[in-house]
Parts: C-alpha cells; structure tokens; sequence
C-alpha cells in the first residue's frame, strides 16, 4: 500500500490556541511531498490563527467542513 494515500486526521477539539497551532506545525514537519493531514479546530483563535499560519507558509489547504463548533481542514505538503 502506498503510504502517501493514509492520511492523518487529528482532532484539536476542545483544545485552546495555541496547542492546535504548535501541534500542526510539529505534523508538517513529519509530512513528505503530496501527504496530507485532516485536523479539526473547535477553538475560536485556533481556527482564525492556524489557517492564517497555513496560508502565510503556503500550505495546500482544502476546508472540507465550517460549523459553529469546529472547523474541519485538509492541508497538503507541496513543499
């Protein structure tokens, strides 16, 4: 089985910022090119922060799910 199609999903529900934000960033570095992660945000600075970090590091992102209670993404290594 290829390991770049097992994809990661790690649930931050209930976690404040900035442990989301910190913990994404130690799951890229372990990420290889074309690996994705799935992570769930339920925080309100969380979820304004990591997408923001993401975007200014030029991650892939996908948002798959936007709720009052969580924000679901998927980030994609391209690096």
């Amino acid at each position: 089985m290829d390991d770049k199609c097992i994809m990661t999903i790690i649930d931050f529900s209930g976690q404040r910022c900035p442990i989301p934000l910190v913990q994404t960033k130690l799951a890229l570095k372990q990420l290889e090119h074309g690996q994705s992660i799935e992570i769930v945000l339920s925080d309100s600075g969380s979820r304004r922060d990591v997408p923001a970090f993401l975007k200014k590091s030029g991650y892939h992102v996908t948002q798959i799910d936007a709720q009052p209670q969580y924000l679901r993404l998927q980030i994609t290594c391209d690096k």
